[in-house]
């Protein structure tokens, strides 16, 4: 597990805004454990491991799989085929206690009838799209709509609830497990058949990358992203998400209208409760007397990443990691940073859970969903999302853990 004399770093980032406070000292992991601000990983505590068992079985008969990835340093992620899903992340606190710190479920039965994404990819599409329809090469596409009349994370069955293929390995050290799904001509209303895979590793460095790459033989929409809500004081003790401090890389976001679908504007969130440029706690604000609020019932929005691509058009392999978020829980030490090469992320604070309903309470855990923004194939002036045949759509992810 690392730790850190001031906050917890992934790499070393020069992507950041001038002016905009960031965590105080960011090392490389090269760097001697020496001096104010150095911070070194301790040696190994046990071998990386990666083990395979069943986690259940779909009212079709479908075998669903659960993977366990057992990190050097005492962290372990549980995986399953179901939706490529986050289960669980163990990670020690400053004390050594170790707790789960994403919601998720122990069967996969809960998985079915508690759904709000908990852990899973989405897509093909993440996030919402108008009226479930965009203009493509001078046709109208349609899409399943199932949030009202718009269409939400890849419709009525979305990469979310499908079986994916996967794959263990272990490499040099990192752990971890490729899944693999094809999507069909026409699934959900999407043209083209798409190849899509997620590369999910935990490595030496206490780092859980996402990488996610796709091909397809028609011209298509794509936005693909990991859907964990986190609560870095552990889910065993069931607590809210306010008092964590939160830092976005990020001079505006995407206003939405009352459905929650961006208006085009990108608006500076410098004097709005939108301003996370210097770490605040989530609570701090959220009640705040404030339209976009009010529509989100709380955070609910994309933010516009500074050092972002600024076009992938189905490529954002070419980006660069750049550091979208750092989160602090002050009372168990835990620290999450999360790097990208994607232009946006989505924050949400959880406001729609609903303990009935989904098994955990509102606001119990917050999402961190890098991405491309929100309608994008309805808004010309965002970044493009169309992947067309003979190019790949990468992306990567990376979501660090520590302590301070």
């Amino acid at each position: 597990m690392r730790t850190r004399c001031a906050v917890a770093a992934l790499l070393a980032v020069s992507s950041v805004t001038p002016g905009a406070s960031q965590p105080q000292t960011r090392g490389h992991l090269d760097a001697p454990a020496a001096g104010a601000g150095a911070f070194a990983i301790p040696p190994a505590t046990r071998t990386a491991a990666v083990t395979r068992t069943p986690f259940g079985r779909l009212p079709d008969g479908t075998t669903v799989d659960r993977f366990t990835l057992i990190g050097e340093h005492g962290i372990e992620v549980g995986l399953m085929s179901y939706g490529a899903t986050i289960v669980s992340v163990r990670t020690p606190d400053r004390a050594g206690r170790v707790d789960d710190i994403v919601l998720g479920f122990d069967t996969l039965e809960a998985y079915l009838t508690k759904s709000r994404y908990f852990g899973a990819v989405v897509g093909r599409y993440g996030n919402r799209i108008a009226g479930g329809r965009f203009p493509l090469d001078g046709a109208a596409i349609r899409l399943t709509t199932n949030s009202g009349a718009n269409h939400l994370h890849g419709g009525n069955k979305g990469f979310d609830k499908v079986v994916w293929k996967g794959e263990p390995f272990d490499r040099h050290g990192s752990v971890g497990v490729v899944f693999t799904y094809t999507s069909p001509d026409g699934e959900e209303g999407y043209p083209g058949a798409l190849k899509a895979s997620v590369t999910c590793t935990l490595t030496p460095r206490d780092e859980l990358m996402l990488e996610y790459r796709a091909t397809t033989d028609k011209a298509t929409p794509i936005n693909l992203t990991n859907h964990s809500y986190f609560n870095l004081a552990g889910r065993a003790r069931g607590g809210d998400i306010l008092q964590h401090l939160l830092m976005l890389d990020a001079d505006r976001y995407t206003p939405t209208d009352d459905n929650l679908i961006p208006t085009g504007e990108l608006a500076p969130v410098q004097g709005t409760p939108f301003d996370f440029r210097t770490p605040t706690a989530i609570g701090a604000r959220i009640d705040a007397d404030h339209e976009q609020l009010r529509r989100g019932r709380g955070y609910d929005h994309n933010f516009v990443l500074n050092g972002g691509a600024a076009g992938a058009g189905g490529g954002s392999g070419r980006a660069s990691l750049h550091l979208a978020a750092h989160v602090v829980e002050p009372t168990t030490g835990r620290t999450l940073d999360v790097e990208t090469k994607e232009p946006g992320v989505q924050f949400y604070a959880g406001n729609n859970l609903d303990p009935a309903r989904n098994g955990f309470g509102r606001r119990s855990g917050f999402c961190l969903e890098t991405q491309h923004f929100p309608d994008s194939p309805n808004h010309s002036n965002f970044p493009s999302t169309i992947l067309r045949p003979g190019r790949t759509f990468e992306s990567k992810t990376v979501f660090t853990f520590g302590v301070e």
